[in-house]
């Protein structure tokens, strides 16, 4: 008996196995070289306030700095720009009742970073701590 099941001419064979490796072979080089980043956010948790109307503007002491690098406490212009005359000038300029005042930086954009960390101490020095900057607006 012959068992040899004959085939015909030119009908194709198709072999599985090599395709398999093939596939399995990229599976593994996928798994291996495949990084999982986690992206990790910063969660904050913002204050909120209510907008409450005000009878008068809050107690303030307006500091402006010209490109020059003069100084100026509200309205009046300070000799000296060293840090000791600058919290004696901010110091008088400390309205009655109110011990603590908002201080508001106005600098000009030009002013040297020196002449606004000298404010900034004099402040400081002054036993104020609430500093604040004014900005303006960008012209649309």
């Amino acid at each position: 008996m012959n068992f040899q099941h004959r085939r015909r001419q030119g009908e194709p064979e198709i072999n599985l196995i090599p395709l398999i490796d093939v596939v399995l072979v990229i599976l593994i080089f996928l798994m291996l070289t495949t990084t999982f980043s986690k992206v990790s956010n910063l969660e904050i948790n913002l204050p909120t306030a209510e907008t409450v109307a005000s009878d008068g503007a809050p107690d303030e002491i307006t500091v402006a700095i010209t490109a020059a690098g003069d100084v100026i406490v509200n309205g009046n212009l300070v000799g000296s720009q060293a840090v000791v005359d600058l919290a004696a000038a901010i110091g008088r300029a400390v309205p009655a009742g109110n011990a603590d005042p908002v201080v508001v930086i106005n600098a000009d954009a030009k002013a040297a970073h020196q002449s606004v960390i000298d404010v900034m101490q004099a402040a400081q020095r002054a036993g104020l701590s609430h500093i604040t900057f004014a900005i303006q607006a960008p012209a649309d």
